[in-house]
Order: C-alpha cells, then structure tokens, then sequence
C-alpha cells in the first residue's frame, strides 16, 4: 500500500521569496560613491540578469557576482576592489527589506496546519536574516534560521538544506522547500532529499522542471496536495493545476 508523504515542516528562501530586498535606487548610488556610473533601469535589469546566468551548480562568489552586475550594468570594466567597496557600503548602510504581500497569510496558513517553518538562506549572517525577520514582522513565525554566512556551506550544496531539517527534527521526505532560484533553491533541494518548488514571481507558473509556482499563495495547496496524492516512490508532485490558487 502506497502511505502519502506528511510534510511536517516547509523552509523558506529568505530574499528573493519571503522579502524584497531590490533596491536598485540605493544601489544605484552606492555604485557612484564607489565611482562605478550606472543607471537605476540598467541595474535592475543587469542584476536579474546575472542571477540567471550564475543560477548554477557552480556557484560564483559574491563579489564576483556584484563585478560582474556593475560591469554589466555600466558598460564598462569594473575592478574587484570596487565590486568589494560595493558591498562593504551595503552592509553599512542597507536598503530597504520589505515584506511580499503574499508571505504572511502563507505562513499563517502552514503554521496553522502544525507544520514547524524554517529560513535557509544564502547570507552573510543568521543575525543578519534574524533582524531582517524581525524587521519585517515575521521572525515568530520560525523555529529555524540557517544562514550560510553562520554555517560556512551555502546553497545549493546539499549539507546546508540537511543541516536544517536535522535541525527541525524531520527527515528530508518530510520537509518541503521554496525559492526563488530555479537551480540554487528548487532544483537542490530536491536533490538533497526535499520536496521543493520554484517560487518564479514574473513566471506563469507552467514549468515543470522544477515545478514552479508564482505566488506564496499556492504554496500550501501544493504541499496538502502533496499528502494526499503518494507515490510508489513517496515522491509524489502536484499536477500542473495546483498552479491556480483556489477560491
């Protein structure tokens, strides 16, 4: 008899998924004081670029990934000592972190149904995600926060998203995982043992690999979906359909 998988804890992605951390404005001017000449539109556009192109197995080190961004974004070489001034103004003076519309009546609705919540993020800190949790209004809802700046592993390696189950007690079947890279989020997850989605906000929610989804909001219809349909494997993934949130 095939026994439906229970997911007794589901981990969230922290930027990109719970939080919009883009400012591009303040960006924008941190890129000038470090004498790198851009504009606000080229940015936001080479910044999403460049999370594409480095949404590998391979990953690429933050500063090299901010060199290439401003390079991109300006038109012209950017040195690595600038790429690093970048973020050092950025971790003195940080943007704005706001909270997407559609993160807390997700979180409500997961937390409600008992299910443990957790953070595993790509960070330079869990002090860091923890205040920005905090700042943002939903650091209670988490029994976790893993960040790889503490753990010294980052995605998409699979000791990170182990780690973090561990931690909350479940096994990896038993634990569900979104974010917003296709790659570093869903793909490794899976491979780590997880259930996983990709949440793909500007997407149409029709890819299949990964199984990708637009809005928090179908997050726990997928995962109670998941419950109930099984599979010989115990892997079992929603159809297509779950991509419309219900009335």
């Amino acid at each position: 008899m095939v026994v439906p998988p229970r997911i007794r804890a589901v981990l969230f992605d922290l930027g990109g998924t719970l939080v919009d951390y883009h400012d591009y404005a303040h960006w924008t001017e941190l890129a000038r004081r470090c004498f790198v000449d851009v504009e606000e539109e080229d940015l936001a556009h080479a910044f999403l670029e460049v999370e594409r192109e480095t949404d590998t197995r391979e990953r690429v080190a933050f500063t090299e990934f901010w060199r290439r961004t401003l390079e991109r974004a300006g038109g012209r070489p950017v040195e690595t000592a600038s790429a690093a001034r970048f973020i050092a103004l950025s971790r003195e003076t940080p943007g704005f972190n706001r909270l997407y519309s559609d993160a807390r009546r997700c979180l409500e609705e997961l937390q409600g149904e008992g299910r443990r919540l957790a953070v595993v993020s790509n960070s330079s800190s869990e002090a860091r995600c923890r205040s920005i949790l905090h700042e943002t209004g939903i650091l209670p809802f988490f029994d976790k926060v893993v960040s790889s700046g503490t753990e010294g592993v980052e995605k998409p390696e699979a000791e990170i998203f182990q780690r973090s189950v561990a931690r909350l007690a479940v096994r990896p079947e038993e634990a569900f995982y979104v974010g917003n890279l296709a790659f570093t989020d869903a793909t490794a997850a899976r491979e780590a043992g997880l259930h996983s989605v990709w949440l793909n906000r500007a997407g149409t929610g029709m890819s299949d690999e990964p199984p990708e989804i637009s809005s928090l909001l179908e997050l726990p219809l997928w995962v109670r979906r998941l419950e109930t349909a099984g599979s010989a494997a115990g892997r079992a993934r929603p159809s297509r359909r779950l991509n419309t949130v219900p009335d």
